[in-house]
């Protein structure tokens, strides 16, 4: 048992991004430095009181640090600027990891044993020419046509990718793996614009998926995700449809009309053109120079769909409302105050409204 405390209390330090000096200066130094790191190392339990004063200063519930199923994520891509710290990361990577420890424990009262199964596994990118091959495949492994993806998160979960957002600085971008070495995750930021949220999303999912060649490196991976991401929202054969098979230049408006009908960003879009041999380098470089002042494409429309990830409420409700959780154990799940998680369970959930 002190081994399971001391480590959930590491974890859910992390994931408030304090250290241990913090952590005490934030309890009222009722304990010192010392006994934390004992807790931490299983070489002390904390009492109750300790307990209670640790779970409200660390914003967990109290039975959070005697939760045995502790996952890892493996193979884990983490897309950051520099700006981030260390600290920030180890929060965000632990906030993940328990999230994702509440979902699984969500579908194992529901009786759901999700199986994800890679439907580009036996494909090796060689060349970088190679992704457009394993886009068209993958939009025809999952039914999806050509045409514009209206709701990429919806997606994802659909085929057994859970999606996480997390309210981020800018200097996250997104992260990816594989929970318990079976269960895909892809992490957002919710600060995001709708465009930015499906090209990420959609780049993390080339790093879920896609085998490499060991001679490219992390750089031209990097390069060769957001291809296939850009290949999943606008494929070879509806751009050229689009925009022809060779262009000098490309409106204003054509950018602004495509960003809305696809929800693809100017600057993703004009990368894909430069890609497929629409457009000559030279004509990307120059529009780079114009947007470079206007990185949030103010001015050039936006896409007007919504994309979050809803699957987890949804089983969440289903688990409450037909009774196989009850309203306790369902806010711990939810990580909400029962108060709080009941009222927001009523105001979509009247008795006897729907009743037979």
């Amino acid at each position: 048992m002190k081994e399971i405390v001391g480590s959930r209390l590491k974890k859910a330090r992390k994931m408030a991004s304090l250290s241990q000096d913090q952590l005490v200066e934030k309890m009222g130094h009722i304990v010192s430095k010392n006994a934390i790191s004992k807790y931490e190392r299983g070489l002390m339990l904390p009492n109750s009181k300790i307990l209670l004063a640790l779970s409200k200063a660390l914003n967990v519930k109290s039975d959070y640090f005697f939760r045995s199923n502790m996952i890892s994520i493996d193979k884990m891509e983490f897309r950051k600027k520099r700006k981030l710290g260390i600290k920030q990361i180890d929060s965000i990577k632990e906030n993940v990891i328990e999230f994702i420890e509440r979902y699984l424990e969500l579908e194992q009262h529901l009786g759901i044993n999700s199986e994800f199964q890679n439907p580009l596994c036996e494909i090796e990118i060689q060349h970088p020419e190679d992704i457009e091959q394993s886009a068209s495949t993958l939009l025809n492994k999952w039914n999806l046509g050509i045409n514009a993806l209206p709701n990429v998160i919806d997606l994802l979960e659909d085929n057994e990718i859970k999606v996480v957002e997390i309210n981020a600085r800018n200097e996250f971008d997104g992260l990816s793996g594989y929970a318990s070495k079976k269960y895909p995750v892809i992490v957002l930021n919710k600060n995001f614009s709708v465009e930015r949220k499906r090209l990420t999303a959609l780049h993390e999912l080339g790093h879920l998926l896609l085998s490499f060649h060991e001679s490219f490196d992390e750089k031209e991976k990097e390069k060769m995700c957001f291809r296939f991401a850009g290949a999943l929202l606008l494929p070879q054969k509806t751009l050229k449809a689009e925009l022809g098979v060779k262009r000098s230049n490309i409106s204003k408006q054509e950018l602004i009309l495509l960003k809305e009908q696809y929800g693809i960003s100017g600057q993703a879009l004009m990368a894909r053109a430069r890609d497929l041999g629409i457009i000559s380098d030279q004509t990307y470089r120059r529009f780079f120079v114009i947007i470079s002042r206007n990185r949030q494409e103010k001015g050039l429309g936006y896409y007007q769909g919504k994309e979050e990830p809803v699957r987890f409420r949804q089983l969440l409700a289903h688990a409450t409302s037909e009774g196989i959780i009850s309203m306790n154990k369902a806010a711990n799940i939810a990580n909400k105050k029962l108060a709080e998680f009941r009222e927001e369970i009523n105001a979509v959930s009247i008795p006897g409204r729907f009743t037979d």
